[in-house]
């Protein structure tokens, strides 16, 4: 007889805690401790909530795991860079970058296991979609990780399209912003979306952490072949969307374009990118190519991505260039996994 598969604690929000605790029959205060121990110290099982009854921690034990679940592997750069391979619960691969800067230490998570999307320049689109990452799964790339406590910065930009598990996305930010959970900065978080706009009003509405926006091309047919997402979302409706809040304060909006050799950095496209974006205060992040195999696209030259970015902000529009970091290792959003999935094919 198989033995029922016990419900996962980590990854709950306090409220869900308190729903816990209420039916165990356990004191309400109960949950907050919980959270604490979960969100805020270094500890990996119910036994080790030490402030927590015996009765509590022995009721706790025969409903629910912990939770929590280390790396399988991990590939440093030598910029010191590291890219984490996770296991799910369901045998499939995701990935966490690791990118510690001056005087910031930045983590990549992922939001789903493979992607329905099929962006042409993304291999994680190539896996096609697995399933979502329960919140609890989200937060884990976190706080499992050795640096844990060294993260100023999280960016989901990772495998996955965030807008497209939004509910397990907005519970995962919950846990990282709230006071009874990581207690982080929701200025220090930024959520990557190709703009899936339902979900996008609702990650604006519902969050108060920074928003960065896929675009690559500021023209309809351009980006469609690029990003097929386009036909259902065009870009136009995401940018008037985003034009309807306010963008004058802390939180920020950003856009990421991938500069392609001789694809989209043309003087049409300055012109396109200065008129679709009037009027909003906004950044765009030029992003250099990570090749993947089997692409056709290339990555442009520095001088190119240098040009693009002096005539943009000529036209005054704020715009940088993402340094590219673990260039040595499988840095391209999705490649690690993938092959990982393709040796365990070659296995069986």
């Amino acid at each position: 007889m198989e033995m029922e598969q016990k419900a996962v604690l980590f990854g709950k929000t306090l409220n869900e805690l308190k729903d816990v605790c209420k039916e165990l029959g356990l004191p309400g205060f109960t949950a907050k401790q919980i959270a604490d121990w979960m969100y805020k110290k270094d500890i990996n099982s119910i036994d080790e909530m030490s402030n927590l009854s015996k009765k509590a921690r022995t009721m706790l034990n025969e409903h629910f795991d912990f939770g929590t679940s280390s790396h399988e592997s991990v590939q440093e750069s030598k910029d010191g860079t590291k890219k984490y391979l996770f296991k799910t619960p369901a045998g499939k691969f995701i990935e966490a970058a690791y990118i510690p800067d001056k005087n910031r230490n930045t983590l990549c998570v992922s939001s789903q296991v493979g992607c329905k999307m099929a962006c042409t320049f993304c291999m994680t689109g190539r896996q096609k979609f697995h399933g979502n990452l329960t919140a609890g799964s989200i937060v884990n790339q976190v706080r499992s990780l050795p640096e844990w406590h060294k993260i100023s910065n999280i960016v989901y930009m990772g495998m996955g399209e965030p807008m497209d598990n939004i509910e397990e996305v907005l519970k995962s930010l919950e846990i990282l912003t709230s006071d009874w959970g990581m207690a982080m900065s929701p200025r220090r978080i930024n959520v990557s979306t190709i703009g899936v706009i339902p979900a996008m009003k609702r990650f604006l509405d519902e969050s108060q952490a920074h928003l960065a926006v896929s675009m690559h091309s500021p023209f309809e047919q351009q980006r469609t072949e690029l990003m097929p997402v386009e036909k259902a979302y065009h870009l136009k409706e995401i940018v008037d969307l985003i034009k309807q809040y306010d963008w004058n304060g802390q939180r920020r909006i950003s856009f990421e374009y991938i500069i392609f050799d001789g694809l989209n950095h043309s003087a049409k496209h300055i012109a396109e990118l200065s008129n679709l974006l009037s009027g909003l205060k906004c950044r765009i992040n030029l992003i250099r190519f990570h090749q993947i195999p089997d692409s056709n696209l290339k990555s442009s030259n520095d001088s190119e991505v240098q040009n693009f970015m002096d005539q943009l902000n000529a036209k005054g529009i704020r715009t940088t260039i993402r340094a590219s970091r673990g260039q040595d290792i499988d840095a391209a959003c999705g490649l690690l996994s993938t092959k990982k999935m393709l040796e365990i094919k070659k296995e069986h």
